[in-house]
């Protein structure tokens, strides 16, 4: 009987024992279900990697084990592997993680429009299966990896408008099947690839690179170095324009030579004749544009002197007389007799249109009077230049007194300097007709007057002496870090880009550090960068400079939420400078609690 209990005893225990171990399989099976795809833990570093978003990260949480749900992210239906990742204008703060090299199937990835810094991850050469492969309008740095040319498949690169350097890698011409190759707005050198994939690449490819020389920008590279990275491409140094080819190349270049001996003996005698005239003076200034010859136009009666006058006073101007030089040309202190001072921009002339349109449109400009516009009185019509007459500020300019001098700006002297360009500016944008974009807002385009007051110069010359070469001139050289992100895309200018450098202004004047300080390059950044980076810790007011005094922080603060506004990377985000005044008036100068974010009434 025992043992017929025992036996039963037995059975139940094997059938619980069952039972127990199938829900153990089950959880077990269920488990491995619920665990997190590689894909997924691949968007997981990408996404520890970024310091800071609009939030489209929300959803990418390690306890969904569906990446295929999560923003921004495709998968191909069969697999569920990830094949388009969509991230542009996110406001994405931070790099590029290299675990994104692990993503074998992945066609499209799109990250453009953000503000990301770092180098590009030379894993990405093993996407291989990428497509189309957007990185445009950010501020990775570093070269081009030469990992790139392995992705085969690729028929879009686009990496424009970074801060690129070094060469474009050879390996990138095995890229066959590329449609479109954009490289433009960097600060790459060398000899431009020829042959595979490059055959096909205009310059619209490569524009905004001066270091740049090839066939493909009708620039020959000469002075050949060795590349300091020991790359057995070489960096080829001094661009020169490509010469017409032809059969005749002997010919040609004996020619050359004897005009290249005319010519210096030529400038000898002129050089000779103008020593004689003028001594030692600068026979390049507007000493020699006068001196063929030249007419003075004055606006509204604001220069009270014969043009005899002005033309004699020109006369005697030299290099010693320079006080400045920028973009546009040379500027001189021009003193005349009974004391009073102006500042004379010599503009080169450089093109027929220039003299075609000049003259109506500096007839416009010179009708703009405001109290913070720099008040233009007239110019002289040389055969070899223009030189126009502006009011002289004692001040110098903004650039200078922030960078330059020893002396410092307190607060209120700050918040004064900052009203008045922003008045200025919402003048051109909104009060004028034709309204005028100005285009190149700096401070070294904001003068002072003896009271530090600010006035906006050189509003409207920037599409006055707009070409195809000095555009791309002023984009590299002058003004990299004020420029808008679509701007640097586009070219195309629109008051929201000026608003864009008006909020790079005043967080220059806030810092007193340049838009490309070199502690900012460093790390990948430029000024609206490492704005982005301390709003993302809450640390925004340490981009104050520790040397201002008085800071009022309800202003402070005030004034950075402005800032922020302005420098959004999406233009419609940006306010108006006519709202951009009335948020300084009623906010910042008299500071108090509001919702400071809402511009909607614009």
């Amino acid at each position: 009987m025992s043992l017929c209990l025992t036996s039963t005893s037995m059975g139940r225990f094997l059938m619980q024992f069952q039972r127990l171990l199938f829900i153990i399989i089950v959880l077990f099976m269920t488990n491995m279900s619920n665990a997190i795809s590689s894909d997924g833990e691949v968007l997981l570093s990408i996404k520890t990697a970024i310091i800071g978003s609009d939030g489209i990260f929300l959803n990418w949480r390690q306890e969904d084990p569906d990446p295929c749900n999560w923003k921004g992210v495709t998968c191909d239906t069969s697999n569920k592997r990830i094949i388009y990742l969509r991230l542009a204008y996110h406001k994405l703060i931070g790099s590029i993680s290299p675990e994104i090299g692990k993503l074998n199937y992945l066609k499209l990835l799109a990250l453009h429009g953000n503000s990301l810094y770092g180098v590009i991850p030379p894993e990405l050469g093993n996407c291989t299966e990428l497509q189309y492969l957007y990185l445009h309008g950010n501020y990775l740095s570093g070269f081009v990896p030469s990992e790139l040319g392995n992705l085969l498949m690729l028929h879009i690169l686009d990496i424009s408008s970074n801060t690129l350097s070094g060469i474009i890698p050879q390996s990138l011409d095995k890229l066959t099947k590329l449609s479109t190759f954009n490289v433009s707005m960097n600060f790459l050198t060398g000899r431009i690839p020829s042959d595979g994939a490059f055959f096909k690449f205009n310059e619209t490819s490569f524009v905004g690179n001066r270091g740049l020389c090839g066939k493909q920008i009708d620039v020959v590279c000469k002075d050949e170095i060795p590349s300091p990275s020991g790359d057995s491409q070489p960096i080829y140094a001094g661009p020169v324009k490509q010469p017409a080819k032809n059969s005749t190349k002997l010919v040609t270049s004996a020619v050359v030579t004897v005009g290249a001996l005319l010519l210096v003996a030529l400038m000898c005698f002129w050089g000779c004749f103008l020593y004689k005239k003028f001594g030692k003076s600068d026979v390049s200034g507007p000493a020699m544009d006068v001196s063929g010859g030249a007419s003075i136009v004055m606006f509204h009666g604001d220069l009270p002197y014969s043009s005899k006058d002005i033309l004699r006073k020109l006369e005697t101007l030299n290099e010693e007389n320079i006080i400045g030089s920028g973009g546009f040309g040379t500027v001189y202190k021009l003193s005349m007799d009974d004391g009073n001072i102006f500042a004379l921009k010599r503009i080169m002339k450089t093109n027929e249109v220039l003299d075609r349109f000049f003259d109506t449109e500096l007839e416009i400009l010179g009708s703009i009077k405001h109290r913070y516009l720099v008040n233009l009185r007239g110019y002289c019509n040389s055969p070899l230049s223009k030189l126009l007459i502006y009011d002289f500020l004692p001040g110098g300019s903004l650039d200078d007194f922030l960078h330059e001098r020893s002396e410092q700006l307190d607060w209120d002297a700050r918040l004064n300097i900052i009203v008045g360009a922003a008045k200025g500016l919402s003048y051109l944008h909104h009060d004028c007709s034709p309204r005028i974009i100005h285009r190149d807002i700096k401070s070294s385009n904001i003068l002072l007057d003896g009271n530090l007051e600010s006035r906006v110069s050189d509003f409207g010359l920037a599409k006055l002496l707009e070409d195809e070469e000095s555009h791309i001139t002023t984009i590299v050289a002058g003004t990299f870090g004020y420029l808008a992100p679509e701007y640097m895309q586009s070219g195309r200018a629109t008051e929201k880009t000026d608003v864009y450098s008006f909020g790079v202004l005043v967080l220059e004047v806030l810092s007193g550090k340049r838009p490309t300080d070199s502690s900012f390059i460093e790390k990948g950044l430029n000024i609206v960068g490492w704005l982005n980076f301390l709003k993302v810790e809450n640390r925004q007011r340490e981009i104050i400079d520790p040397l201002c005094e008085g800071v009022q922080i309800g202003s402070l603060d005030a004034l950075l939420s402005v800032a922020i506004q302005c420098v959004s990377s999406s233009p419609e985000d940006r306010p108006t400078m006519h709202r951009v005044v009335k948020l300084l008036e009623s906010e910042v100068m008299t500071p108090c609690p509001s919702d400071f974010y809402d511009s909607n009434s614009d």
